[in-house]
């Protein structure tokens, strides 16, 4: 008897749903995934806070972040709470505020009389951003300034336009550092200054000058000064200032400032000639019976050439006539073609600038033309 082996054939349709079935299984798509927790929407910590103090007021400043610490965008606005923490007490709220996702922080924190008076020391202040639970993810990085008495303000602010920049004076009072405050008024697109004839580099809109006491300039009985010697001819300035003083606090300085001064302003005008040409020397060029003249170039920087001057009378009774043309002479030197032979001359030279104004003339140099 013969047996045969009988097998059923499973339909096409059956064999590719069984077959992606398997697929499925393997892949483990469709099958969902462990539950997240739900995000907290705690606002990422404050890690840029600065602290200054001017007086009475202290200033803070911060950004405030985008994000969460989950790293997701903050939709709504954060409570900002401010402390303040003196030694190893507790730190004390002085403020809340509302801020929006990524803005500039700002506070004020107007101290009390018992806190600007007695001797200076330290205290922190931090900035701690809350959910709208106000849970927090901690506070931000300390920013320490000085409390206690702050020097006082500075009076009587003046300044002087010089030749080589501007002169500050103010009240002397406690041997302090002073911090001058300069804000750039006008701007020009080309300047010309003492420094450089060409153009200067765009200026900062404001600059602090720190004044140490050992280089306070004594101007008069009662006050004291400081030379800028940076700024531009043709801008105005607008100068604050304010006394400063510094305190060692674990092997860093922190400085407790006074008030800031009243502002002065002033327009650094160029009014100043250059320096007046030094060792004028006249020789004679016997073969061409002219004299030649050499002198000392001047350094300003701002010079536009020289005048020649030359007379023929007497030392009592000089009547000078210039002789270098309409235009200034360039360089140090100059040659006098116009001499007679059996003459005597006297020369002087000044130094002019590029906004025309004229040194006073040198010292005088004489040379005669012998007869043949």
């Amino acid at each position: 008897m013969t047996f045969a082996l009988k097998t059923n054939s499973a339909a096409p349709g059956v064999v590719a749903l069984l077959v992606l079935a398997g697929a499925l299984a393997l892949s483990g798509c469709g099958t969902p995934g462990a539950p997240q927790p739900p995000s907290l929407d705690l606002p990422e910590k404050v890690t840029d806070l600065t602290a200054v103090r001017a007086g009475q007021i202290v200033t803070l400043h911060w950004t405030t972040p985008r994000k969460n610490t989950d790293h997701l965008l903050i939709q709504k606005q954060i409570q900002a709470t401010i402390c303040r923490r003196e030694d190893s007490m507790t730190c004390q709220p002085v403020g809340k505020i509302q801020l929006d996702p990524g803005s500039e922080g700002s506070y004020r924190d107007n101290l009390t009389e018992t806190l600007v008076s007695g001797q200076p020391h330290p205290s922190t202040y931090f900035v701690e951003l809350g959910n709208k639970s106000g849970h927090s993810a901690g506070p931000s990085n300390p920013a320490t300034i000085l409390l206690g008495a702050a020097p006082p303000p500075i009076e009587s602010l003046t300044a002087e336009v010089r030749a080589n920049g501007v002169a500050l004076h103010w009240q002397a009072g406690q041997s302090t550092a002073v911090r001058l405050h300069r804000r750039l008024i006008s701007a020009t697109t080309e300047k010309k200054s003492k420094a450089s004839l060409t153009s200067a580099p765009a200026e900062s809109p404001s600059l602090d000058l720190f004044v140490d006491p050992a280089s306070t300039v004594p101007i008069q009985e009662g006050l004291a000064g400081a030379l800028d010697a940076t700024v531009h001819f043709g801008q105005t300035y607008e100068y604050t200032a304010q006394r400063v003083q510094r305190l060692t606090v674990d092997a860093g300085q922190l400085e407790l400032a006074s008030e800031l001064s009243s502002p002065v302003r002033i327009d650094v005008i160029d009014t100043f000639p250059p320096a007046v040409p030094q060792e004028l020397a006249a020789v004679l060029v016997t073969e061409d019976k002219t004299i030649d003249l050499s002198w000392q170039p001047v350094s300003d920087d701002d010079l536009a050439g020289y005048i020649v001057y030359r007379t023929a009378g007497t030392e009592g009774e000089p009547s000078w006539q210039r002789i270098s043309g309409p235009k200034p002479v360039t360089g140090p030197a100059f040659r006098d073609v116009t001499v007679e032979v059996g003459h005597s001359y006297r020369y002087a030279v000044s130094a002019i600038d590029q906004t025309g104004h004229e040194s006073e003339r040198s010292s005088p140099a004489q040379e005669s033309v012998p007869n043949p």
